[in-house]
């Protein structure tokens, strides 16, 4: 600063001495606090210099203060006037910024003539409004949330701040200048409520404006909008007006039958509904949607079977509930009446009437009542009500009527003279037509066909009624079945007795003739069973005779089948053998059972184990759906714990042919049973004793192999680390042993070692030590022979122990000498095994070959 001064006054002193100054200045002046921009701060002029130069442009100018501020600029008032004034480039805040500053102005003219002074500002304190904090101090006021039912009390704390009144340790006050009888402030600025806010009675937000005010009465105010949270605490109520539907039978699956439609009070409309709908009730016939609550059908309704035809009333219970928690419900109770509609029409139990009526018969006859054959299965009226309309027919009109009209009464009313043109251009036989049809719309119809035929009175040839016959009879049925019946008649009069014969046809591979017919009556029947496998039609030549004229027809009789067949099965009988141990869910000797029926699917069969599977060790699989099934092992034998006891299975196997017949049709079905025998023998774990029988002189051996599994993988290790411990305690003690011996055997005295290093090596070899074997005689019960494989001599055995013997003295037998190398020192002792060698097992072979014999009990 100092600098510039001098520099200025060098540039005064290089002008000539020419007097620029400042007017009012340096001077001091007062300007308040948070000044808007362009406050007057102080006046000021400016003398030129004695060549009158005008001030240069730009000048005079602020070119550093005390401290730094952009808060102050110079402006021109006139050539030689000037003010300093506010600039609002920075803030002038008593409580926050400096409070004086010292403004160094500097001028200068044309000719370069300068001068520079002081000007100190003094900020002064004003009283200013309180200023909220926070987010309320931005102006744009403050949201807050307060959820319903919440109880009257504190909500928010308002907070402001005057610099003047917190220096002069003065409260501010606060109050709301919107009234409302739900809020209240304290003096202190807490907001809190005072009563309980309800979303749903009442407003869903309030806007609220709170002022403060200072010590000097200044005051400020904010926005507070103080919004209500719905919370889920009303009940659902439903708002469709109807209760009680009635819809028609038959309505197709998926059609809407019903809109249950509620409202949650809960729900302000910013977002679609948030209710779930159930039935709560067990119904077949509807399911609701539970978004929309729309009932719908779901399977078909038929009002005219089961529990509608008596009732057809369907009540439902509905339960709607809120979705996000679930926690407010409402029920209500809907009822569907189904209405019977006409979609059964008339039928009969037969459409189609055959009638043969005397050529004599009185007019006024009723031929048929078809009232007592027909219904309409519909569940109410009209709509099961049907007539029948009038008969027709060619020549019918003249014959036949219907009386009363529309009962189903055919009455003769006309003349059925055989003999007569009119009804011989007829035929003698009429066929009537007559529809029967629903009393109600949409008017079902069916059409009913009657045959009548005229029988004449003996007056013309023997013929049959029909052209030929056909017959059904199932093979199942025994001799002397009626399969059924012929007729001949003669119209000619008098009427002869007409007598019947099979002609032709009827033979079987087992029978010359499988039917006879009743030679009166005409009457077909069976003279043995029928087999529908073998021939499964017949076609018989019927002839009938009255004496006078003969006549034939052919008769077809087809033979029904039926399961008459046993399933048979390979084999029918089988022996198997199972290892103890055998592993659950192994094919037991890879059996498998094939089956075959004649008159059955090969899928129709199912296997079943009689009462010989004790404990339910034996499966078969699959045990039905195929003709081939797999003997399987389905639990372990357990002969240790007792629970096993049998080691020899006799199973009686049943093969029956139902599998493929429901549990209604299996009461009444035919069905057949065939029986397979299987002997199973368990065969226990191996033993290790060789078993030696002399007849027949077969050794049997039984070996057991141990097969490693990955998941027994502790038993080697454990069997290894035994081993290997048994092992270094036995080297221990042989250690221990040899010790032993070397402190307690005598010791060699030096000259003896001489004596026997003189001896020499030769010596040594010469001398043989004998070995003592010592033979424990016992009296032992010999009670078996059998014959040495090798030599062929016969030697004895006790069957308990084991010991072995040969049968004729050592004297007789011939010695065996067996070969010494030099040097040995024993006889080296050779056990044989039988089979191994020419010795017994258990025996030692001396000097000389002869076997002594180690014989114990």
């Amino acid at each position: 600063m100092q600098e510039a001064v001098i520099l200025l006054l060098l540039l005064e002193a290089a002008s000539g001495g020419e007097a620029l100054h400042f007017v009012h200045l340096p001077a001091s002046s007062n300007v308040a606090e948070n000044s808007p921009p362009g406050t007057l701060v102080h006046k000021f002029s400016v003398n030129l210099s004695v060549s009158l130069s005008p001030v240069a442009p730009g000048f005079p100018m602020i070119i550093n203060s005390s401290p730094l501020t952009e808060a102050f600029r110079v402006n021109r008032l006139s050539g030689t006037h000037f003010e300093v004034v506010t600039f609002g480039k920075q803030q002038l805040d008593f409580e926050t910024g400096p409070n004086t500053f010292d403004l160094q102005i500097y001028v200068k003219d044309g000719v370069r003539v300068t001068d520079l002074q002081v000007l100190t500002v003094q900020v002064t304190d004003v009283n200013e409004p309180p200023e909220f904090q926070g987010n309320l101090g931005e102006g744009t006021g403050l949201d807050l949330f307060i959820a319903e039912r919440t109880n009257p009390g504190f909500i928010y704390q308002v907070e402001a701040f005057d610099p003047e009144d917190t220096r002069r340790h003065m409260p501010l006050s606060y109050f709301l200048t919107s009234p409302s009888r739900s809020f209240s402030m304290s003096a202190n600025g807490t907001l809190f409520s005072t009563t309980e806010l309800d979303f749903e009675a009442g407003h869903k937000s309030f806007h609220l404006t709170v002022e403060v005010r200072d010590s000097g009465g200044l005051k400020a105010s904010t926005a507070l909008r103080v919004t209500i949270v719905n919370i889920n605490d009303e009940i659902p109520f439903f708002t469709s007006p109807t209760r009680v539907h009635s819809i028609p039978e038959e309505l197709r699956v998926g059609t809407i039958v019903a809109n249950v439609t509620a409202e949650d009070p809960d729900n302000d409309g910013s977002f679609p509904s948030r209710l779930l709908y159930t039935i709560t009730t067990v119904s077949k016939y509807f399911v609701i949607n539970q978004l929309t609550g729309t009932i719908h059908v779901a399977q078909r309704i038929d009002r005219d079977t089961g529990e509608l035809r008596q009732n057809p009333t369907i009540s439902l219970e509905v339960l709607v509930r809120d979705r996000p928690t679930g926690g407010q419900e409402n029920r209500i109770q809907i009822t569907f009446i189904v209405e019977d509609i006409n979609d059964n029409p008339a039928t009969c139990n037969k459409l189609t009437f055959s009638i043969t009526v005397s050529e004599r018969l009185a007019n006024g006859t009723m031929l048929l009542d078809l009232s007592k054959f027909c219904f309409d299965s519909d569940s109410e009226a009209p709509h099961n009500a049907f007539n029948f309309t009038a008969p027709s027919g060619a020549g019918s009109s003249r014959r036949f009527l219907q009386d009363p009209a529309g009962s189903g009464k055919i009455m003769l009313i006309g003349d059925l003279d055989y003999e007569d043109p009119s009804n011989l251009a007829a035929g003698n036989q009429y066929a009537v037509v007559i529809q029967v049809q629903d009393a109600a719309p949409p008017y079902y119809t069916n059409n009913i066909h009657i045959s009548i035929l005229t029988s004449p009175e003996n007056e013309f040839p023997l013929v049959f009624e029909r052209p030929s016959y056909e017959f059904d009879v199932s093979e199942v049925r025994p001799a002397r079945t009626q399969v059924g019946q012929v007729r001949a008649t003669d119209k000619d009069l008098p009427q002869s007795s007409v007598t019947y014969s099979i002609s032709s046809g009827g033979a079987s591979p087992q029978h010359p003739n499988i039917f006879w017919i009743n030679p009166k009556t005409g009457e077909l029947q069976l003279v043995t069973k029928a087999d529908y496998e073998t021939t499964p039609t017949y076609t018989l030549r019927i002839q009938a005779t009255n004496g006078e004229d003969t006549s034939s027809v052919t008769v077809i009789v087809n033979i029904l089948g039926e399961n008459d067949e046993k399933p048979l099965c390979t084999p029918n009988s089988y022996f198997l053998a199972v290892p103890v141990d055998l592993k659950v869910g192994t094919n037991i000797q890879n059996f498998k059972l094939t089956c075959t029926d004649l008159d059955s699917s090969p899928r129709s069969f199912r296997y079943t184990i009689g009462p010989g599977n004790i404990n339910s060790h034996f499966a078969f699989s699959p045990s039905a759906g195929s003709n081939v099934t797999h003997l399987l092992l389905t639990s372990r034998f357990d002969y240790a714990s007792g629970l096993d006891k049998i080691w020899d299975y006799r199973l009686l196997i049943f093969i029956t042919d139902d599998n493929l017949l429901s549990s209604r049709t299996k009461a009444v079905a035919l069905v057949q049973t065939g029986t397979v025998t299987l002997s199973v023998k368990v065969i226990p774990y191996p033993t290790t004793i060789l078993t030696t029988t002399p007849m027949p002189r077969i050794t049997y051996q039984l070996f057991r192999e141990n097969a490693y599994s990955p998941s027994a993988w502790y038993v080697p290790f454990v069997v290894t680390l035994g081993s290997m411990l048994l092992l270094g305690f036995l080297v221990s003690l042989i250690i221990l042993l040899g010790k032993a011996i070397s402190r307690h055997c005598p010791c060699n005295t030096g000259k003896s070692k001489k004596a026997l290093a003189k001896t020499g090596i030769t010596d040594m070899k010469q001398v043989k030590t004998a070995v003592v074997v010592e033979t424990v005689q016992m009296n032992t019960v010999f009670d078996g022979e059998a014959v040495d494989p090798v030599t062929g001599e016969i030697y004895e055995f006790n069957t308990k122990t084991g010991a072995r013997k040969w049968k004729d003295p050592p004297a007789q037998r011939p010695a065996r000498k067996e070969p010494s190398a030099p040097g040995t020192a024993a006889t080296t002792s050779r056990r044989v095994m039988a089979g191994e060698g020419p010795g017994l097992p258990g025996s030692i072979r001396q000097e000389g070959g002869q076997p002594r014999s180690k014989e114990h009990a």
